[in-house]
């Protein structure tokens, strides 16, 4: 009784063959352009999207006001928590703070905002990046909106309160321009 050796292990044909694989290919439905235009790799990379591309395709100063940003957030966030009177001084002078904590609070959300924006300055994901400029454009229109009613309902006029409306409203339209060119499609070549 001798018992058959069992053929040794051979490649399939069809799979080193250049049109079975182009077949495959397109019955899956990678390696095409897509309505976007990407040309995805794997099935994987089209489901999950594919954001190597723009790496490549960042609008100018975007990683420099995100840096920027995520100073100014978390300098802010630091002055309110350690030294709360001076930072409502700088804005609302000759007025008295009545308790700190509501200053401390608000030191400790913009220390949390900072946090975002720190870890969004090492993303290259389009949406985590709108999102946080998103977020910057609220934080600074809110802030404009609620400084401007305090003024005008105190009557003070001050030039640290004139100067943070100002950048307030530079840092929004900022912020609104990244916004917007990140969300951009790119120009097919």
């Amino acid at each position: 009784m001798t018992t058959k050796q069992p053929p040794p292990l051979m490649k399939k044909h069809s799979q080193t063959d250049l049109v079975s694989r182009l077949k495959t290919r397109k019955i899956l439905g990678v390696g095409g352009e897509d309505d976007d235009g990407e040309v995805h790799r794997s099935k994987i990379s089209q489901v999950l999207g594919n954001e190597i591309k723009f790496a490549m395709r960042e609008p100018l100063g975007l990683r420099v006001w995100q840096f920027v940003s995520a100073i100014i957030f978390s300098g802010v966030a630091i002055m309110a928590l350690t030294f709360p009177d001076q930072l409502y001084d700088a804005v609302f002078e000759e007025a008295s703070v009545n308790s700190k904590t509501p200053i401390r609070l608000y030191g400790g959300a913009l220390l949390s905002i900072s946090l975002i924006m720190w870890n969004a300055l090492y993303t290259a994901e389009k949406v985590i990046i709108r999102w946080t400029l998103l977020t910057e454009a609220c934080y600074f229109g809110i802030q404009f909106l609620v400084t401007t009613i305090t003024l005008v309902e105190t009557g003070q006029a001050s030039l640290g309160a004139a100067l943070l409306l100002f950048s307030r409203v530079l840092f929004v339209c900022i912020s609104i321009y990244y916004y917007y060119q990140v969300g951009r499609r790119p120009k097919k070549m």
